[in-house]
């Protein structure tokens, strides 16, 4: 059970152009905020939330950071608006995208959405155009370095939790499950205090699509940069092999 993920290179892209904007802290806040609505402050009781917090951890938010966000919106339950909303559509050559966005103002993100769209020479189209090409998956990355345990011992650990699929790369493991068991597998790994570099329930691609056309590239490369810089933005997934 090993390979090369390519998407584990394209998160970590963008996660780190997102950290190293600042972004990625207000994405976080915004899904505690819609965690703790719906669900509640205790993350005992709150699955959602959980998943939040481990994510809000992978990506280094200070404890007590989290801690403040979860109860300012306990506090301002009546207040939070936020909703999530997907897009789907085509880059240039066919190039499958999906959006994922969390917003107060549908309308502003919309326009934002096909503005990206339409200056990269691409299109949204209806709900489900490219979604079929996608896997939900749940998925860990842990780096090597970080790692005390060996990796034979750590692939039958999350294996006998449920996991679907243990890849090694060469410098992080990458663990893939079912969005119903990445729950028990990330929390068996907290329990043997092993540091997650990221984990989160995301779309996988299903088969990949190289581009060799340098205005293609440069065209995709545009929606991709305008999205990323959009605020209301919290995941883009698409499948262009880098």
């Amino acid at each position: 059970m090993s390979g090369h993920s390519k998407f584990a290179n394209i998160k970590h892209k963008k996660e780190k152009n997102d950290a190293a904007k600042g972004k990625i802290f207000t994405i976080i806040g915004r899904e505690i905020a819609v965690a703790v609505k719906e669900g509640g402050p205790d993350p005992n009781n709150n699955a959602k939330l959980r998943d939040v917090i481990a994510k809000a951890k992978a990506n280094n938010m200070p404890n007590d950071t989290i801690e403040r966000g979860i109860k300012k919106a306990s506090g301002d339950i009546g207040s939070v608006n936020y909703e999530y909303v997907t897009y789907e559509g085509y880059g240039p050559n066919g190039i499958a995208i999906i959006v994922d966005a969390l917003t107060d103002n549908k309308n502003r993100t919309a326009a934002n959405v096909r503005n990206a769209f339409s200056k990269g020479n691409g299109s949204i189209g209806a709900k489900g155009c490219v979604s079929f090409m996608f896997d939900k998956k749940g998925q860990i990355v842990i780096e090597k370095e970080a790692c005390e345990v060996e990796s034979d011992e750590l692939m039958m650990a999350v294996l006998d939790e449920g996991a679907e699929d243990f890849l090694e790369e060469e410098d992080s493991y990458e663990i893939i499950t079912s969005p119903e068991d990445f729950d028990k597998v990330r929390q068996a790994l907290e329990r043997k205090k092993i540091p997650l570099l990221s984990a989160e329930v995301t779309m996988i691609p299903q088969n990949w699509v190289e581009l060799t056309d340098e205005n293609a590239l440069k065209s995709l490369q545009k929606t991709l940069d305008l999205l990323d810089e959009d605020d209301d933005v919290q995941n883009v997934y698409h499948n262009w092999d880098e």
